[in-house]
C-alpha cells in the first residue's frame, strides 16, 4: 500500500497480550483472569511477571465475570480473558446483571472474534458479539485494526474509567498503524480522505479497506477510509462530516449485519442526514471452519467484495 506500508504481520491477541503486560508494569491496580485459554490469549508475561495478580479461573466464564465484577470494589481493574464466543455470549446475564447493570470497571478482553479464528469452526466463532455488548447500557465497545492499535486500546481502556468490551482476533495480520499515531477511545481515524465514497470499517476489515481504497483509486474513484475503532460511544461527527462530502457510505465488519458497526452508523444517517449505505458483512448467517482468507471470501468481506459494494453505493446517490 502506498499509503499505508505493511510494517510487520502479528496477530491482534498478541497486542493485547503486549499491552497488558506493559499494564502489569505501570498499573498496580490492573489485575488479569483467564479462563483456561492462557496461551491463546497471550497473557503468559502477565502471568510469569505478576502472579500475585493472576487468576487461573478456569473454564468457567461465567464465574470469571463475577469474580471480576467483585475485584472492582476493592478499587482493581480486572481484565478478563477468554475467546469472544465465552466473552460474550455464554456470560451475557452475569455481564448485563453483575457488570453493565452496576457499571463496574470491568475490561472484557476478547480474542478469535469473527470469521478469522478460522478452522476452529461455527461453535467458537461469534458474529452476534458487537451487537450484544453495544446494546448493553454504559458499555464501551472498542475493535481496534491491527497489532499496534490492540495495543494502544489495551492501555487506553485501563485509564477508561466503566466497563468495556475489547475486541480482538487469532490471524496473523498486516500491521500498518504506526506505533506513534494518536488513539482515542471515541476518537475515528480517517486514514485516507476521499470525496467519491466513504468506507467505514473496524477490526481486521480497516485493512481490507484501504486495500480496496487503492483498486478503486485505479478506476478515478477517490474513496474515503476511516477506522471506526470505538463502536461505543461511536464518532458521529466523524461521519456526519465525511458522509456529507462523499453523500453515500460502506460499511465493513467481521459481524453479522444486523446490530454491529453498519446498524449503528445506519442509525446515525437515518437520525441526522440520510444517505445511501451498503453493508460488508456476514449476512444472518453462521460461520464455518476455513483459512480466514477462505471464510473471508465465502461470506463476502475481502477486498473485492468491498470495492463492489463501494461501486454499487455511488451508483445509488
Amino acid at each position: 500500500m502506498s499509503h499505508y506500508p505493511i510494517l510487520d504481520q502479528k496477530d491482534t491477541r498478541s497486542g493485547f497480550g503486549a499491552g497488558l503486560h506493559e499494564l502489569g508494569k505501570t498499573n498496580p491496580k490492573v489485575v488479569a483472569l483467564c479462563a483456561d485459554l492462557t496461551g491463546s490469549l497471550k497473557m503468559e508475561a502477565f502471568q510469569k511477571d505478576f502472579p500475585e495478580r493472576f487468576i487461573q479461573v478456569g473454564i468457567a466464564e461465567a464465574n470469571m465475570m463475577g469474580i471480576a465484577a467483585g475485584l472492582t470494589i476493592g478499587g482493581k481493574i480486572p481484565f478478563t480473558g477468554t475467546f469472544a464466543n465465552f466473552s460474550t455470549g455464554r456470560v451475557y446475564d452475569q455481564i448485563r446483571q453483575s457488570i453493565a447493570y452496576s457499571g463496574k470497571n470491568v475490561k472484557i478482553c476478547a480474542s478469535h472474534a469473527g470469521l478469522t479464528l478460522g478452522e476452529d469452526g461455527a461453535t467458537h466463532q461469534i458474529l452476534e458479539d458487537i451487537g450484544l455488548m453495544r446494546m448493553l447500557p454504559g458499555m464501551t465497545v472498542v475493535v481496534p485494526c491491527d497489532h499496534n492499535q490492540t495495543k494502544q486500546a489495551t492501555l487506553a481502556i485501563a485509564a477508561h474509567e466503566g466497563p468495556v468490551y475489547l475486541r480482538f482476533g487469532r490471524p496473523k495480520w498486516p500491521v500498518f498503524i504506526p506505533t506513534d499515531m494518536p488513539f482515542e477511545i471515541g476518537k475515528a481515524q480517517v486514514l485516507i480522505e476521499g470525496s467519491d465514497v466513504s468506507i467505514i470499517a473496524c477490526g481486521h476489515l480497516v485493512w481490507r479497506a484501504l486495500e480496496a481504497a487503492e483498486e478503486l483509486g485505479k478506476q478515478g474513484i477517490q474513496a474515503e477510509v476511516i477506522n471506526m475503532h470505538t463502536i461505543k460511544p461511536l464518532d458521529t461527527k466523524a461521519v456526519l462530516s465525511s458522509v456529507a462530502k462523499t453523500k453515500c457510505v460502506v460499511t465493513c465488519e467481521e459481524h453479522n449485519r444486523f446490530g454491529g458497526l453498519g446498524d449503528a452508523i445506519a442509525q446515525v444517517l437515518t437520525s441526522h442526514a440520510p444517505a445511501p449505505q451498503e453493508y460488508v458483512a456476514v449476512n444472518d448467517s453462521f460461520g464455518e471452519s476455513g483459512t480466514p482468507d477462505q471464510l473471508l471470501t465465502k461470506y463476502g468481506l475481502d477486498t473485492p467484495h468491498i470495492v463492489a459494494a463501494a461501486q454499487k453505493v455511488i451508483e445509488r446517490k
